[in-house]
C-alpha cells in the first residue's frame, strides 16, 4: 500500500502449520526479509502459509481487513503502531471508495 510505503517497521510473520510454524522478520520499507525471530517487532501476524499466498498476490486492502476481522490472520503490537497502519488503511479505503463513486 503505497501510504505504508515509507513507514520504518519491523514485523514479526508466524506461517501457522500443522507442524513447526515458520517465524520471519520483515523490516520495511524494502521488504527485507530474513528467516528468524524478530525480537524487535512493532508488530507480530500470525496467519497460514496458504492464506498468505493468496492475499500476497492476489488480496487487495478489503481481503486484508477480512482476513483479520474473521480472525484467519491475527495481529499484535504496540497499540500506537497499530492504531496508526489501522487508520491509514481505513484512509485509504475511503479515498479508494471516493474515487469509485466521482468515475461513475
Amino acid at each position: 500500500m503505497p501510504a505504508l510505503a515509507n513507514l520504518k517497521l519491523v514485523v514479526g510473520l508466524e506461517f501457522r502449520a500443522r507442524g513447526e510454524p515458520q517465524i520471519y522478520r520483515v523490516e520495511l520499507p524494502g521488504p527485507k526479509v530474513t528467516k528468524g525471530f524478530a525480537a524487535d517487532a512493532k508488530v507480530n501476524i500470525s496467519v497460514s502459509r496458504s492464506q498468505f499466498n493468496d492475499l500476497a498476490t492476489k488480496g487487495h486492502i478489503r481481503d486484508w481487513r477480512e482476513a483479520f476481522e474473521t480472525g484467519e490472520a491475527k495481529a499484535t503490537g504496540i497499540d500506537q503502531v497499530m492504531k496508526l497502519i489501522v487508520n491509514v488503511v481505513e484512509r485509504q479505503e475511503e479515498r479508494s471508495r471516493t474515487r469509485r463513486a466521482s468515475h461513475h
